[in-house]
């Protein structure tokens, strides 16, 4: 208590003031530490090493340690330590692994004291003791550290870490005898001075280097340590085991930790590398920093609290060769522009939906309390400073629960079980696909594939296997599209036949002057069209006569003849239109006697089924017969975008791989490796491996496509002598045996093995299978009851 007063009227008689401020260095800084008094700051780096004095207002130069024309490696400073109890000694580790004192009491221009060279390597770290006036430790890459004793010229004692490199070192604050050091493969020991042999403790703190630690100013056994792996980790010392008691998560890896005096739960951190920023924690919240510093435009290298009663003033040093004062008052508070809403969904489509309780209507009788927790009366406590509290928000979470069945997804795993993407001709795909969708009662999807087959198939392969006379000759014929008509219903027919109108057998010749094509039929009748019977086509040619002279012929009786008539149903204004009133008499003059119609500029044949349903020509095609697949890309690629954002990548995955290079090269390779992450997550969260490996196969993006060439080596050990196949071949280049034998029939298994846990006996799956109908006892006759899962 004597001591803390002490301190306090130090404190009072040498008030700490100033403001944030910086100053250039000239040269990147990679350590600082500060004076006892904290009025002045050494600066240490690979080509600086300078002392500061702290005005109000700005850092003032004092003096430049650097001398010589030629300053040597022994100035290159790695760390450096002004000595808590002596104001006038320093301690600089150096590259080249010198450790030096600096006596700032001698009247030469050159300070430096002592000089130890029994590191090998560079020394990463030196710390005094914080009692201890003439005891020096320090750290280096060989592994080693050495405690100096400033009265004699050599190391009084070497610990030997057995272990990779000492990256930091720290003298207890409150044990006497007691030194912590972190190491680059993990590891934090604890040793005693006096017992140099063998370390106390050890643990692994961290995955990767231990790039710092810190024990806390008040609690003794608290001690915070920083490493690669992006975390601040604190352990309690006090049990027998160090216990994590606290970690932060960090975006970068930690370079420095320095607990904030006077706040027993906050440390400051700075990054090794990507991230420049200052952050002080608040451990009991490691979610989100307390406040932030932003200054810095390179990594910061050096931090240090400015008093060690003082929490409002922190110095840094970085490589952007710039040293700043920063006043804890400024500092940024990340939590102010914190989002305190949140919304997630659950797997079963449950939404959670967190807001301040001031938002929420529901809760619109309950009058939030603005002091906390009423359980707490309010006048047990003092007052607290808001800038030194994390902003209080009461938020009220809720729950939507959906109904189950509503979102059930046995339409999903349904759907990627019975699709078909590959091994068949497109329009075989888009035709299956669809009865699939169909069937599902997802008439949208099932549509969608439909459009799919129609603008990307080509016309002359919609037929259905087997002989077409007709339709397997237009392959040049300049037909718009062809629509299927098996939807239309049972009114239509059964089937879709020509016919002769007289019984005998004659040829029919069907003459289309436009692209000077001529088709001969001569069989009996025209086969049935692609789909399920009862199906019809619409043909639209490339005749020239007039749009308005639409003909139709219907099918004559072979025992009376009848005339050439149009569909009551269908036109009702036929014999108004008066554009070319020649065409109808030109019908008449040869419909006695022929089935056929001819001109001597065009001739058009229109084909009726059975039951008089009309198949319609139009004479002159209402826009470009031949439209190329880049036609219908940009709606496709809209198609796809918006099943994306509806969340169906099912449906934008499949028609991706169905329609091939027709479409990819028309969305980008990003968004198309998106989808196909996004597919295959949720297929092997529903444990679809088979269907995941195929779209995995399917794929053609190098990302996607590589997924499952990883980890598939297989080592594998000799069932006799127990050691690594170390050939590819089924005999032990050890024992000369058969590696895997079955046995039930006693041959190598040369494919799928199968093998009981318990007594490593198997074979092939079948044979296994077929014994275990019978006996569950190993067929290799070891005696063990073997069991399969």
């Amino acid at each position: 208590m004597e001591k803390m007063s002490r301190v306090t009227t130090a404190l009072g008689s040498n008030a700490i003031s100033g403001r944030t401020m910086f100053c250039h260095l000239d040269a990147p800084a990679n350590a600082i530490s500060v004076c006892r008094d904290a009025m002045q700051v050494v600066v240490a780096g690979r080509n600086i090493f300078k002392i500061y004095a702290l005005e109000e207002e700005q850092f003032v130069e004092k003096l430049n340690l650097r001398v010589g024309r030629k300053p040597s490696l022994n100035f290159s400073c790695a760390d450096v330590m002004w000595h808590q109890m002596e104001e006038s000694l320093l301690a600089t580790a150096a590259t080249n692994g010198a450790v030096v004192t600096w006596n700032l009491g001698k009247p030469s221009r050159n300070k430096q004291d002592q000089l130890f060279t029994e590191h090998k390597r560079t020394v990463n770290k030196v710390c005094f003791h914080p009692t201890e006036v003439y005891m020096l430790l320090s750290g280096s890459q060989d592994g080693f550290m050495k405690c100096f004793d400033l009265r004699k010229k050599e190391s009084v004692s070497t610990f030997s870490g057995q272990s990779e490199s000492v990256r930091d070192v720290q003298f207890s604050m409150k044990d006497y005898f007691t030194f912590a050091a972190s190491f680059e493969n993990g590891n934090v020991q604890l040793w005693d001075i006096r017992r140099p042999d063998r370390y106390e403790r050890m643990f692994t703190a961290h995955t990767g280097p231990v790039f710092c630690c810190d024990w806390h100013p008040d609690d003794r056994g608290w001690l915070a340590t920083g490493g690669r792996d992006k975390m601040v980790k604190v352990w309690d010392m006090t049990t027998n085991r160090a216990k994590e008691i606290y970690c932060v998560q960090t975006i970068a890896s930690v370079a420095r930790v320095k607990w904030r005096p006077e706040r027993k739960f906050h440390l400051a951190t700075c990054s090794m590398m990507v991230d420049h920023n200052i952050y002080v924690w608040d451990i009991r919240r490691p979610f989100i920093p307390f406040a932030t510093f932003e200054e810095h435009k390179d990594v910061t290298t050096g931090i240090v609290w400015r008093h060690q009663h003082d929490p409002h003033f922190l110095l840094s040093g970085s490589k952007d060769s710039t040293l700043y004062q920063h006043m804890f008052k400024d500092a940024t508070r990340p939590v102010d522009k914190a989002n305190p809403e949140g919304l997630c969904f659950g797997l079963f489509g449950d939404l959670a939906f967190a807001a301040k309780e001031s938002l929420i209507s529901s809760d619109a009788n309950r009058k939030p309390y603005p002091g906390g927790d009423r359980r707490y009366p309010i006048f047990f406590f003092k007052k607290p400073d808001p800038t030194e509290q994390f902003a209080h928000v009461s938020s009220a979470l809720s729950v939507f629960e959906t109904d189950l069945d509503s979102n059930r997804m046995d339409w999903f795993v349904k759907t990627a079980q019975l699709y078909l993407l590959s091994g068949k001709p497109f329009a075989e795909l888009c035709d299956h696909n669809a009865k699939v969708a169909r069937e599902l009662k997802r008439p949208q999807v099932s549509t969608t594939w439909t459009m799919l087959r129609i603008m990307f198939s080509d016309p002359a392969n919609l037929t259905a296997p087997g002989p077409n006379p007709i339709l397997s000759k237009l392959g040049t014929l300049p037909l718009m599209n062809s629509f299927s008509m098996k939807e239309i219903g049972s009114g239509i027919g059964t089937e879709s036949r020509l016919e002769r109108s007289k019984g005998e057998s004659r040829q029919d010749n069907i003459h289309l002057e436009s692209g000077n094509l001529h088709l001969t039929n001569n069989n009996e009748e025209n086969e049935e069209t692609e789909g399920s019977e009862g199906q019809a086509e619409y043909m639209f040619g490339d005749a020239e006569l007039d749009d308005d002279d639409l003909y139709s012929m219907e099918h004559d009786n072979q025992t009376e003849e009848q005339e050439y008539i149009l569909p009551q149903e269908a036109f009702q204004l036929r014999h108004e239109i008066m554009d070319n009133p020649s065409a109808p008499e030109h019908l008449q003059q040869d419909k006695a006697d022929s089935p056929h119609v001819s001109g001597n500029e065009a001739e058009v044949t229109c084909l009726t089924p059975i039951e008089s349903f009309s198949l319609i020509s139009i004479s002159q095609p209402l826009f470009s017969p031949h439209l190329p697949a880049s036609f219908f890309c940009p709606i496709v690629r809209e198609m796809l975008s918006y099943y994306a954002e509806q969340g169906d990548v099912q449906m934008a995955v499949s028609v991706l791989i169905v329609l091939g290079d027709r479409i990819r090269k028309e969305i980008d390779d990003l968004t198309q490796e998106h989808w196909y992450m996004s597919y295959i997550d949720l297929l092997q969260r529903f444990e679809l491996w088979n269907v995941s490996n195929e779209v995995i196969k399917l794929s053609t993006c190098s990302a996607i496509t590589c997924l499952n060439q990883a980890s598939t080596t297989l080592h594998i050990n000799c069932s006799n002598c127990k050691r690594p196949m170390s050939n590819k071949g089924w005999i032990c280049d050890r024992c000369h045996q058969c590696a895997s034998v079955c046995a039930v029939c006693h041959h190598v298994v040369k494919g799928l093995f199968v093998w009981c846990q318990g007594c490593s006996h198997g074979g092939h799956l079948e044979h296994i299978m077929n014994w275990l109908k019978s006996s569950t006892h190993c067929p290799a006759g070891c005696g063990h009851l073997c069991e399969y899962t």
